[in-house]
């Protein structure tokens, strides 16, 4: 059954990435428990328009939880508090009428603020150029579906596969580490004959790039893998370590 809600947001905003930020709060009432958390801030925007105000800044695409453009921390937590979900897929039956909602971006010196609630990404796709791909001949697809792969390792590598990088695993380590994120990239490859040749490379160069890039160390709180919609499993992490250690002793 169909209710309405009366809220309170105190949503982050900041003009651009030199600007200091600050929160402001906002009301919004008769939002429907079954619109989603971005259609709400859909309704709050159209407010500010026709109030002659400046809308919210936040980043969003496919609304469908495959994209990973969606990245707000909400209440606290990373995509907010319902749980293997992106923010695109949280609806207002997960809040109460009256509740107070505080809304940041992400929060890492790797992501840094462009403006509002939209955060600067990149970092990400520069690991991915550092390695984050094959570049050998594997043939047409009828000769990938002649290779023999057992099922177990198919599953975990679609597994990692399944990362959309939305940033949530750097957001919620206290460190700013991007591990759980390089290692489902490099675990995801590593376990398929397709990417084994160049799998002493890649770890070393997407290693080296995310140390280059400022991300912190991983201290295996397992806060990653807790938030991430995805649920992807610092068990790939595991994996990482192995495939690096691997690479700089046969050097």
């Amino acid at each position: 059954m169909e209710n309405k809600l009366n809220l309170t947001l105190k949503v982050w905003r900041q003009a651009d990435a030199k600007s200091k930020g600050r929160f402001e709060t906002y009301k919004v009432n008769d939002i429907s428990t079954e619109s989603s958390f971005l259609e709400m801030l859909d309704i709050v925007n159209n407010n500010l328009i026709h109030e002659g105000k400046e809308p919210i800044a936040f980043d969003h695409d496919c609304r469908e939880g495959i994209c990973g453009m969606c990245s707000l921390y909400i209440d606290g937590r990373a995509h907010g508090p319902d749980d293997d979900i992106t923010t695109c897929q949280l609806h207002m039956r997960k809040f109460k009428n009256g509740d107070t909602i505080t809304i940041e971006p992400w929060r890492s010196a790797a992501f840094p603020v462009i403006k509002d609630l939209v955060v600067d990404r990149q970092a990400f796709d520069k690991i991915l150029q550092a390695g984050g791909f094959v570049t050998v001949n594997t043939g047409g697809i009828p000769d990938g579906n002649a290779i023999p792969i057992s099922k177990e390792k198919a599953d975990e590598s679609m597994d990692a596969a399944s990362c959309i990088g939305c940033g949530a695993c750097v957001a919620t380590c206290k460190n700013g580490s991007a591990m759980l994120f390089v290692s489902a990239r490099v675990s995801s490859l590593a376990l398929l004959p397709q990417g084994k040749i160049e799998g002493a490379r890649r770890a070393k160069s997407m290693v080296a790039k995310m140390d280059e890039l400022g991300f912190g160390g991983c201290t295996n709180t397992g806060a990653c893998e807790a938030e991430c919609p995805k649920g992807i499993s610092i068990s790939h992490i595991a994996r990482l370590n192995r495939e690096f250690l691997c690479a700089k002793l046969a050097e």
